[in-house]
């Protein structure tokens, strides 16, 4: 009888994971798919969790907490790169170049 619970959840939890691909692939935004693949990961976790169950292998949760704070960790620096531009690393290094030229310039002008 739970077998069929199970199975059901997981096949709930495909379903879930196949829309989240749709909207990775064709949202509009970077923030739609960047919640797409967090929704993604999240939903891997819980399939995971099922099979832990499911097979009697509990040891496997321990594998879906990690992949879960994987998950968490890379959406947050996904986040941070768009926030701050692709290309913040080089602009820095522009920045802190283009300071020496202008006060190599101020000194020249003394």
């Amino acid at each position: 009888m739970m077998t069929e619970y199970y199975l059901v959840a997981g096949l709930a939890i495909l379903i879930a994971m196949a829309l989240g691909v749709c909207r990775a692939l064709l949202g509009p935004t970077v923030f739609d798919r960047i919640l797409a693949v967090n929704l993604f990961g999240t939903k891997a976790v819980l399939l995971v969790a099922i099979y832990a169950f499911f097979s009697g292998r509990h040891d496997l949760l321990d594998i879906s907490l990690l992949y879960s704070l994987l998950n968490f960790v890379g959406v947050i620096a996904a986040l941070r790169l768009v926030e701050r531009g692709k290309f913040f690393a080089n602009n820095a290094v522009k920045l802190e170049n283009s300071e020496l030229i202008d006060k190599a310039k101020g000194e020249q002008d003394a």
